[in-house]
């Protein structure tokens, strides 16, 4: 017998027009992709290397929120700012990825807010740990506290 934690997820990007595709998720959700006008696209969503980095972003935040709330911290935003370099030639892999976290709340200790981005960049983010096999990806933070 299967176990439906172990089934495969299942995703599809139909093609619209030019460059540009309709990307459905295994949840259901879709977003529209596009390339440049000089691909043959016309500008009409993000470029899948794009989706790719934010979906790297999405995973560490995620993370961080979650840690910092079991360890009853209390966080009201979090924000991840991301610059990443790519190969020059193809495979055009992310080389480099420098992740900025801004996280906001009431009083937050900084050893906590540390702790929570470490254990996501070393353990929990799969994305990180997938793009971390091509790319040197970095972190910082700042704290900012809430009104």
């Amino acid at each position: 017998m299967k176990d439906p934690m172990k089934a495969p997820m299942k995703a599809r990007v139909k093609w619209i027009e030019g460059m540009a595709m309709m990307a459905q998720s295994p949840s259901g959700h879709a977003v529209v992709m596009d390339g440049p006008p000089d691909t043959g696209g016309q500008n009409l969503g993000p470029r899948p290397m794009e989706m790719v980095l934010l979906g790297l972003g999405g995973c560490t935040a995620v993370d961080v929120i979650q840690i910092l709330k079991k360890a009853r911290q209390a966080i009201t935003d979090c924000d991840v700012e991301l610059e990443a370099e790519r190969a020059e030639q193809a495979p055009k892999v992310f080389t480099r990825i420098h992740m900025h976290y801004i996280v906001t709340g009431k009083g937050l200790q900084e050893a906590q807010v540390k702790r929570a981005i470490q254990l996501s960049a070393q353990k929990y983010c799969s994305a990180s740990a997938m793009l971390g096999k091509t790319a040197d990806i970095t972190h910082d933070f700042e704290i900012r506290e809430a009104p």
